[in-house]
């Protein structure tokens, strides 16, 4: 595994929780336009992209999926596999053929239940992706949606 990539794409966790993680990664591909998993399915794995980009997508009612945010290299696919129900709260594609670090969901919880110190680094972690996330989801829809976009209010 290339370890500068690896230490990047998980920085927000200590080296020897990042190393643990790592051991239970398996390297796999995606073709282009694959959907990786539907908003309200199974939430039972994540990824972190090697190369290639997804898009993350919210269903609108009565209009086609809106892109919430594009993934890249070193990034989190994923958030919801951390926390119950483990259902997916949005959609994802790979908008270019895509390699990536694939990580079985209920085999890290377990892990983190076990090591309460990584649990609380991984849920750290996925909670900073998942602030980041809001923040990304709120401002595309206030672009596709609102009245006058998302500009500063006075």
């Amino acid at each position: 595994m290339n370890a500068p990539a690896t230490a990047t794409m998980l920085q927000g966790l200590p080296a020897e929780h990042r190393q643990r993680l790592m051991r239970f990664a398996r390297e796999v591909s995606f073709p282009q336009d694959t959907r990786l998993f539907e908003e309200g399915g199974r939430a039972d794995r994540f990824w972190i992209i090697r190369t290639g980009s997804v898009d993350l997508d919210m269903r609108v009612p009565g209009r086609r999926a809106a892109v919430i945010e594009t993934l890249r290299p070193n990034e989190l696919i994923g958030w919801s596999w951390l926390f119950a129900p483990h259902a997916w709260r949005l959609g994802a594609e790979a908008t270019s053929p895509v390699r990536a670090y694939e990580f079985d969901a209920p085999t890290i919880r377990s892990m983190c239940q076990d090591d309460p110190a990584l649990g609380a680094s991984v849920a750290q972690w996925v909670g900073g992706v998942l602030a980041h996330r809001l923040r990304s989801a709120r401002t595309r829809l206030l672009d596709l949606y609102a009245p006058y976009g998302s500009g500063s209010l006075l």
